[in-house]
């Protein structure tokens, strides 16, 4: 055996004592029905207030601290016009709400803030028009649970204040999260750099609004 080739056998043997081997993906399947089974989907149908829930104007004004004092009141003034855009500027509430609703302690680099008008398209260097998250500046390492439940009552809010029905608020927010359900079905199967590279670009969505 030459150098080079000890060499290579040392490394490899380090990289397997410092990086631990990933479980296969029927193994984080089964992981993922025993979640399930700890923490139903029942268990996130309801919510109630615990009993040392800070006072919802209180942490407004806590989420105000840093901002320019002056964009202060043009703020209070848009929160104010309809429930959801008060859900729009209380993403802290929203928060400190959900920190006390079941988890099943998978985390993720949460958007912080997944409510639908925080999705939009955007350019990139490659002149490519990509429909994503456009707004990362709460993001923050959360449950997963936290942006989807964020986004789906977002869906409500807002068919409520375009004076749809409770019928189609529920359909909105069902397709919502199926569509989250079956996209991370397909990551789950996809290796990783398939994921990162995975996009939906605005010609895509037009093309589809179409039809065959």
């Amino acid at each position: 055996m030459t150098k080079t080739s000890e060499a290579s056998v040392r490394g490899a043997r380090v990289l397997d004592e410092v990086i631990p081997s990933r479980p296969s993906r029927a193994e984080l399947y089964v992981m993922g029905r025993q979640l399930r089974a700890k923490f139903p989907r029942r268990s996130h149908a309801e919510w109630k207030p615990s009993k040392g829930r800070i006072e919802p104007l209180a942490l407004i004004k806590k989420s105000d601290e840093g901002r320019l004092p002056e964009l202060v009141p043009i703020r209070h003034g848009r929160m104010f016009k309809s429930p959801f855009t008060f859900f729009r500027g209380a993403a802290l509430n929203m928060a400190s709400d959900l920190a006390t609703t079941p988890v099943t302690g998978a985390r993720v680099q949460a958007c912080g803030d997944a409510h639908l008008l925080n999705f939009g398209v955007y350019a990139t260097p490659e002149r490519r028009l990509p429909f994503d998250v456009n707004d990362l500046d709460e993001t923050l390492p959360a449950p997963w649970e936290w942006d989807v439940k964020r986004l789906a009552t977002s869906f409500v809010l807002a068919s409520r204040s375009n004076r749809l029905t409770e019928v189609d608020a529920r359909d909105a927010a069902l397709a919502c999260v199926r569509s989250y359900r079956e996209h991370m079905a397909e990551f789950s199967r996809m290796p990783a750099l398939g994921v990162w590279y995975a996009s939906l670009d605005v010609e895509d969505v037009l093309t589809a609004d179409k039809g065959p």
